[in-house]
């Protein structure tokens, strides 16, 4: 029989609000080895290595083998389990983030439809998750090569997906948009801005952005500027005018006003309440 083995990483700091790494690991399973019924708070895709094992959700059981993929959305009541002739071999990996749903919607992942079978790029997943464990740690340091490696994984479900293709080139213009935007957001730029550097007008750059994300490109710009207000908040001794300047906003007040309609809270009380060690987020 081969041998039984689990190696598991689970970070402890997760510093980063657009995309973090939960935990990371590989695993030869015993015959019947169970996980659930139960939900997890985040994303968990795995990767089968080899051998067989069943994975139910929504009333349904999937059947799966080698080279095929699985995705646990959060708060999923999802069960999993290894053949009792063959046991299944996985590596997963567990994420969370405010970029994680709109990165997973551009791949032919879905919750009506969470299993990938028969990857023709299984092989380049397997070695990225592995990666990401050998490069495990909780320094500031390790969550950023984490998660940049993380990117780098997802971009591959991404890169072949039939959505990707039905979007065409307006994924092409968000995506280069989003650059522009992940570069530039702590100056004042505009929408303007955004779409000349996209090289599209502004009515055809709201287009694809409702299109691919749901929101137009200033929600998206005034969203990823909260965002990362929010990391500030609670990472660093900077004033609320520091923070407001820091993200592009040239007006605390009106950047208090904008936390507080997306927060539900001013600034302030955000950094109290963390300070305090809450959980608000």
């Amino acid at each position: 029989m081969d041998e039984i083995f689990k190696n598991s990483y689970i970070v402890s700091e997760k510093d980063l609000v657009s995309l973090s790494v939960y935990n990371v690991g590989y695993q030869k399973c015993e015959p019947l080895y169970t996980w659930g019924p139960g939900i997890r708070n985040h994303y968990l895709i795995h990767y089968i290595i080899s051998g067989k094992g069943y994975f139910k959700v929504n009333g349904k059981v999937y059947t799966l083998c080698a080279g095929d993929c699985f995705l646990v959305y959060p708060n999923q009541e999802i069960l999993y389990y290894a053949d009792q002739k063959d046991p299944w071999e996985y590596c997963w990996i567990g994420f969370s983030g405010s970029d994680a749903s709109s990165i997973l919607g551009a791949t032919d992942f879905s919750e009506s439809s969470p299993v990938l079978f028969s990857c023709a790029f299984g092989k380049k997943i397997q070695e990225q998750f592995l990666h990401i464990y050998a490069i495990r740690g909780n320094d500031f340091k390790n969550a950023v090569e984490m998660t940049g490696n993380l990117y780098t994984a997802l971009a591959i479900f991404m890169k072949d997906s039939s959505i990707r293709k039905k979007r065409g080139t307006y994924d092409t213009y968000v995506q280069k948009s989003i650059e522009y935007i992940s570069s530039h957001y702590s100056y004042p730029i505009t929408v303007e801005d955004i779409a000349e550097y996209a090289g599209i007008s502004r009515s055809h750059l709201f287009r694809a952005f409702q299109e691919c994300i749901g929101q137009s490109p200033k929600e998206f710009l005034t969203t990823f500027r909260l965002k990362q207000a929010c990391f500030l908040l609670k990472s660093s001794d900077l004033s609320i005018t520091s923070i407001a300047n820091s993200v592009g906003f040239d007006n605390s007040l009106y950047f208090s006003k904008a936390f507080h309609k997306h927060k539900g809270m001013s600034p302030t009380e955000y950094q109290k309440r963390h300070n305090q060690n809450s959980e608000w987020s």
